[in-house]
């Protein structure tokens, strides 16, 4: 009788089982991933995709002798089962619980926190780089995905490893996907290195044909090497890898264990770098899963035999909303474009898409080049929209500055997922972008309390002659009151009082006007008001409010350190405004845990029942 799952003891026991064995572990780890995923939420296709090509990965290899990479590390839900976690899985991505990405205080086979992509070979190279200098004797093993391999710091990196000649096994997981399809170049000669099993087989036979000749074989198949190259050189138009310094082995089924374990073996022998080529399904086993991988990449809890999720948002996502505006002003405007960095869905621009198709321009995992790109349609007389996360936009900080600011484009920034954003955790909560951004010289920042103000605040940037980011948070949108004030470009007062002023940002003008509500419960009047504009401050509002209070609070989803609240005490010092009392509420100055939102808040005293304490403090001079 075979063992559940939890029953083994991983990773020792995996090393016992036979080829069948591992087979059927394949079918027994499907089924544990979508039980656990569709009640926790998490990243399913990716890792239904790689389960063959883990479980081969640990067989062959000596983890954590043997280093594995995880490229962005969405991935790893598998590694994860094989090293001994998967009795942890019903707290994936909770707070305190197992992370859905590598870590390395979770355990001793994580090699590196990873989470963003395109990193893992420079990581590898580092590794193999130390190992040398030390004189050990270890594999180092990152694995990336063809999505991955767009990124520029993966083509550097292969560049310097090749040059370097460290021995690395590179294992390019090529599903053809990274959260969209992918686009570019690499794509396509990955698509034509996929197809070029013709070559192998004709290698194969060409040197079992020339070794058995008597006495001269051996010698006129070394011999034969450049001709052999011309041959493969001609079925497989520009062999890349090869001419970065790469021994290039595959394309090898990922989805076939022994295979797997025969190329690895292969691999282990060579003292050059070696990139193995592995063919997979995002999705693999899970018929949901396989025919809507972009649905299921990163998905909230669901039903496993519909596959739609559990909870539906009532009103339309921020991302929805920005996508249809954009529709509309396309229309009217031939010269918008679109730009996202391998999120077309995710960023609400499908619609936009298909609506104007030569219009829109997925870039791939490349952020940098995306900002750049901006701005040489910019300089071509064309009004780009750049729509990425926020914890993705910090990699192209200097394309932001230097090629857009430096020259006063006029491209906007929609910098989606901005501030918590729950369980994906550290690696993903968008809290740094107005620190950075808002000391970016020429750069606008707007931040909507709701749907309507997105809208507004959209077609405000369009009429601009500058740089301007518009930043919101992930999920719905949810309407809130407005005040008679209509000019977007100036702060509005939602909630009168004389006590203490309160400045929100963007989401957190709701937390904002729920914290009033409780204060007037305790005797206090607070003023609210909902600041829209992050830089520049409306200096008026915020004087007139606070000289009559003279108690100021700001609150914003973003590092107190830097960030809006910071702004604000500059403006004051610089206008040499005195005897107001301050209290800058913000995340804090170290990394936010995994979680979801509303605890998340709560656990660092930002939701409104905390801020009204604090502030109820702060105005009785106990804080």
């Amino acid at each position: 009788m075979r063992k559940k799952l939890l029953e083994y003891d991983f990773p020792s026991d995996l090393k016992k089982m036979t080829i069948k064995e591992l087979e059927l572990l394949t079918y027994d780890i499907r089924d544990f991933l979508i039980e656990k995923v569709s009640k926790m939420g998490g990243h399913i296709a990716s890792n239904l995709g790689v389960v063959e090509l883990t479980i081969a990965l640990h067989y062959a290899f000596d983890s954590p002798r043997d280093k594995i990479i995880w490229d962005v590390g969405h991935q790893c839900y598998v590694h994860k089962i094989l090293t001994g976690r998967a009795d942890r899985f019903d707290t994936l991505r909770a707070l305190n619980g197992l992370s859905g990405f590598p870590k390395r205080n979770e355990s001793e086979h994580d090699m590196h926190d990873s989470g963003h992509a395109s990193t893992s070979i420079s990581i590898g190279m580092g590794y193999a780089t130390a190992r040398d200098l030390h004189g050990e004797d270890y594999h180092v093993i990152p694995v990336i995905g063809d999505g991955a391999l767009t990124g520029g710091v993966a083509l550097e990196a292969l560049n310097s490893a090749g040059t370097a000649g460290s021995k690395m096994i590179v294992v390019l997981n090529d599903n053809e996907m990274s959260i969209d399809p992918n686009n570019g170049s690499i794509s396509q000669h990955l698509a034509k290195l996929r197809a070029s099993h013709g070559y192998l087989e004709f290698k194969k036979y060409l040197k079992k044909t020339l070794k058995g000749i008597p006495k001269v074989g051996e010698g006129i198949c070394s011999g034969m090497e450049h001709i052999r190259d011309s041959v493969k050189y001609a079925i497989v138009p520009g062999a890349i890898f090869e001419e970065l310094g790469f021994k290039y082995l595959g394309p090898v089924d990922g989805h076939n264990i022994q295979d797997l374990l025969d190329i690895f073996n292969i691999a282990k022998m060579i003292e050059d770098p070696v990139l193995i080529h592995v063919v997979t399904k995002k999705g693999r086993g899970y018929r949901n899963a396989e025919t809507n991988p972009s649905k299921f990449h990163g998905v909230s809890p669901f039903d496993p035999t519909t596959g739609n999720p559990l909870d539906r948002y009532k009103n339309p996502t921020y991302s929805e909303i920005f996508g249809n505006k954009l529709i509309q002003l396309a229309r009217d405007n031939p010269k918008i474009v679109a730009i996202s960095a391998a999120m077309i869905d995710a960023t609400g621009l499908r619609k936009f898409q298909e609506k104007f198709p030569y219009r829109t321009f997925d870039v791939g995992i490349a952020e940098q080049h995306a900002v750049a790109f901006a701005a040489g349609l910019a300089l071509g007389g064309f009004r780009p929209v750049v729509a990425i996360y926020s914890t993705f936009l910090q990699r192209s900080y200097d394309q932001i500055i230097a090629d857009v600011c430096l020259q006063n484009l006029p491209v906007i920034f929609m910098v989606d997922r901005a501030g918590n954003v729950g369980s994906d955790g550290e690696t993903h909560h968008g809290v740094f972008d107005l620190s950075y951004l808002s000391h970016m010289p020429g750069m606008m920042i707007m931040s909507p309390k709701d749907g309507k103000e997105l809208v507004d605040m959209l077609d405000h940037a369009i009429t601009l002659e500058g740089p301007c980011v518009i930043r919101y948070p992930r999920g719905e949108a949810i309407e809130l009151p407005s005040s008679e004030n209509q000019n977007i470009a100036k702060s509005e007062i939602l909630k009168e009082g004389n006590d203490v002023s309160i400045i929100a940002v963007g989401k957190m003008v709701k937390t904002a006007l729920e914290a009033a509500d409780m204060l007037e419960q305790s005797g206090y009047q607070a003023e609210v008001i909902n600041a829209r504009f992050i830089k520049p401050l409306d200096i008026d509002t915020i004087i007139s409010s606070i000289k009559k209070t003279k108690k100021l609070v700001t609150i914003e989803d973003n590092s107190v350190i830097g960030g809006f609240g910071s702004n604000v005490l500059s403006l004051l010092s610089t206008m040499n405004i005195e005897g107001v009392k301050t209290l800058c509420l913000g995340w804090p100055d170290r990394f936010i845990q995994q979680g979801n939102t509303e605890e998340l808040f709560k656990l660092h005293g930002l939701d409104a029942s905390s801020i009204s304490e604090r502030v109820c403090n702060f105005i009785e001079g106990k804080a």
